[in-house]
């Protein structure tokens, strides 16, 4: 309680190119072992890089997504060190003069707007990947991900809690998604985090010793780290003892952090401009078009839905964190044309099955099947039940709503001598319950409700079931 946090964050991003940064190698997440590499990606003697244009434009729209400003004249330069993941014992980077900078993204903790300042975003190519065994005594390596590209998103220190890191990575990753220069796997890799972090004294103005935990691949271990790593430096600095500027590694399954090497500066990677890649000059028109080709972003569509479609605030704030269930409220809206209805289904029932099952149901529902859905129940067709059931089966086959409910026989029954006869045979089953409700216990009517929709399977109209039943009922009490 005695120290305010000051965090940072570095975001790696896997752009989602068809080739690589340098070469004509596929860009894609897995295959076999050390099959999508050539002598670029391996960087052998004799072979020249050749910069993807769309690795250009990808970076300029993330930076203009995320307010940046955008270098006319940038430069690649070499990042040396010996780590076996990059075979060239370098890394092509951007060191001292980025192609974006000095931007800022907006996240909203609580109820409050705060301002995260961008830093610089640079591009770099990516390393492999150790593979260790299981005794620890031999380590292979895959090189497939050696030059896929990167974008890295240095922010200023203007975190100030493990929750708000989470809720900026989580801003980040929607923007990303949003502008599609990403496809944001972290399980993948596709984007990860390190997470600086130092403590000082409460309205102290003096930095405290930083620290980096490196290669955080999920919004859970980006919170769970920042916060674990701020208690063990503020058990450190209560001792009275010294906090000392390191490299850390993350073990989430243990909630621990590991130290693995002291933290190299600048000066230690001995950066010098790469010989083999001209400067990167941008013309005024080639920003311009990409501005000109910007999607709507988050907050403005989270704007455009409360105002254009009146669903509340909160609503719109988590249908657009994520743009394929955005994407999905506004063609089934297109569909249903009752855009409240559609939003209170997202919120229950497609938040729940996302939360129980993952995002790829998504790709088993869309705006056409989940709007007839939505528009037979807007009209009164099928029960809200009845609903819940079609929307299982077209998730599980993709058959269409309309015969779903043929098939399974779910449009409503309002047969009035088959709802009669059924509420009569309720009535009769409970007699406990009659007399309760002939006493005034207005509770046995929602009991006789229940019990009817019941024996009607879901299929009976509630609004029929009720004045038919108030009737009966009111009938029964006049004998």
């Amino acid at each position: 309680m005695g120290y305010d946090t000051v965090i940072g964050l570095e975001i790696h991003v896997e752009l989602k190119t068809s080739s690589k940064i340098f070469c004509g190698c596929k860009n894609e997440f897995g295959g076999e072992p050390n099959t999508r590499c050539c002598p670029v990606c391996l960087g052998m003697p004799g072979t020249l890089p050749v910069l993807n244009k769309k690795v250009l434009e990808y970076t300029v729209k993330a930076g203009l997504a995320m307010n940046c400003k955008t270098a006319g004249f940038s430069k690649f330069d070499r990042k040396n060190y010996f780590y076996p993941d990059m075979p060239k014992a370098y890394q092509v980077t951007q060191h001292n003069l980025p192609i974006c900078y000095d931007g800022y993204v907006d996240i909203v903790v609580g109820h409050e707007i705060k301002r995260i300042g961008i830093e610089r975003i640079h591009i770099e190519e990516d390393a492999g990947k150790l593979i260790h065994s299981s005794d620890g005594q031999d380590s292979l390596i895959d090189y497939n991900r050696c030059g896929v590209p990167l974008i890295e998103i240095v922010t200023r220190p203007d975190i100030s809690s493990p929750e708000e890191a989470k809720i900026f990575l989580e801003t980040i990753k929607t923007i990303l998604e949003y502008i599609e220069v990403s496809d944001c796997r972290m399980q993948e890799g596709s984007l990860r985090a390190d997470v600086n972090l130092s403590l000082k004294p409460k309205g102290s103005n003096t930095p405290g010793v930083r620290t980096e935990m490196k290669n955080l691949n999920s919004l859970r271990a980006v919170q769970r780290a920042a916060q674990a790593e701020a208690e063990r430096q503020a058990r450190i600095l209560d001792a009275g003892q010294e906090v000392y500027q390191e490299t850390r590694r993350w073990d989430d399954h243990k909630g621990e952090s590991f130290v693995m090497r002291g933290k190299e500066e600048s000066m230690d990677y001995r950066y010098f401009p790469e010989p083999d890649l001209p400067p990167v000059c941008l013309d005024e028109n080639f920003v311009r078009t990409i501005k000109k080709s910007m999607p709507e972003l988050p907050g403005m569509r989270r704007e455009r839905y409360v105002n254009q479609f009146g669903i509340p605030k909160y609503d719109a704030e988590l249908i657009t964190q994520n743009k394929h269930i955005a994407d999905l409220f506004e063609s089934t809206t297109e569909i249903c044309g009752n855009p409240k209805l559609v939003s209170n289904w997202i919120m229950t029932e497609i938040m729940k099955r996302i939360n129980e099952t993952g995002e790829m149901i998504l790709e088993s529902i869309n705006g056409e099947n989940f709007g007839q859905t939505l528009l037979l129940l807007d009209k009164g067709e099928i029960t809200h039940a009845s609903a819940i059931q079609v929307i299982d089966v077209l998730l599980e086959t993709g058959e269409e709503p309309v015969k779903i409910i043929e098939r399974l026989n779910l449009r409503v029954q309002r047969d009035e001598t088959l709802v009669e006869d059924t509420i009569t045979q309720v009535i009769n089953d409970y007699p406990d319950a009659l007399n309760d409700y002939i006493s005034g216990k207005e509770k046995a009517f929602g009991f006789f409700m229940g019990k009817t929709m019941a024996a009607l399977k879901g299929r009976g109209d509630p609004s029929q079931v009720k004045r038919m039943l108030a009737k009966e009922l009111q009938k029964r009490m006049n004998q």
